[in-house]
């Protein structure tokens, strides 16, 4: 598959950011290609598939109308500014805002239970091609909690049972948190999650290698 060409994987390499300093290097050899969006170079060994969650509602479309553009930066505040400026937001103000080069991203993302149902089909479909291994990374607009984590790592496992080409691992991402589920068969429920806080240090570090990697620094 070729490289995903500029300016269209800034959330791709936002996790791969995020996986490699939360999780650990062996992410870092990832590329950046299409089905799925993160592979290792050999195209077969492990590939993660990048989506995107947002409540839908009629309030959920008004706020994001409002946060795109035409924000009046206050004054020292760099955040903002640096949102004007690329024009992304995630992992900015807490996940406020949103920049308008994210605008289509998150104006065309559904709901969780709606991805996850979207996401395992095509998995087992054989959409992304055969991997030894695969991931699926969902980013969210709203804090999740451990309960929810918990309830999207069960309904994946219930959808993807009877396939013979799952996901390995789903990770959920929100601005605060990256949750990690362990979808291999065999393992105690207790064992299957794990939380990763992100600090608001680390938020603005992995924005702005993103927005490095998307101007080709």
């Amino acid at each position: 598959m070729a490289t995903r060409p500029f300016g269209t994987c800034f959330f791709e390499q936002y996790a791969q950011i995020s996986l490699t300093a939360l999780l650990g290097s062996e992410f870092s050899t990832l590329v950046n290609r299409d089905r799925p969006d993160l592979q290792t170079p050999d195209g077969c060994t492990f590939g993660i598939e990048v989506t995107r969650a947002m409540e839908e509602s009629k309030r959920a479309e008004e706020e994001l109308l409002k946060d795109i553009s035409g924000i009046t930066p206050a004054p020292g505040d760099d955040e903002i500014g640096q949102i004007l400026e690329y024009g992304y937001a995630y992992g900015l103000k807490k996940g406020k805002y949103i920049g308008v080069r994210e605008l289509s991203y998150w104006a065309m993302a559904l709901p969780l239970k709606r991805i996850l149902e979207s996401k395992v089909s095509k998995v087992g479909n054989g959409f992304y091609g055969h991997f030894e291994k695969m991931g699926l990374f969902v980013f969210s607009r709203e804090n999740l909690k451990e309960a929810e984590a918990v309830n999207a790592m069960n309904y994946t496992l219930q959808l993807q049972e009877n396939q013979d080409i799952r996901y390995n691992r789903l990770y959920l991402a929100d601005v605060n948190d990256l949750f990690v589920c362990n979808l291999d068969d065999g393992l105690r429920q207790s064992s299957r999650l794990s939380r990763h806080p992100i600090t608001q240090g680390q938020r603005q570090e992995f924005y702005l290698e993103a927005v490095r990697k998307q101007l080709g620094h």
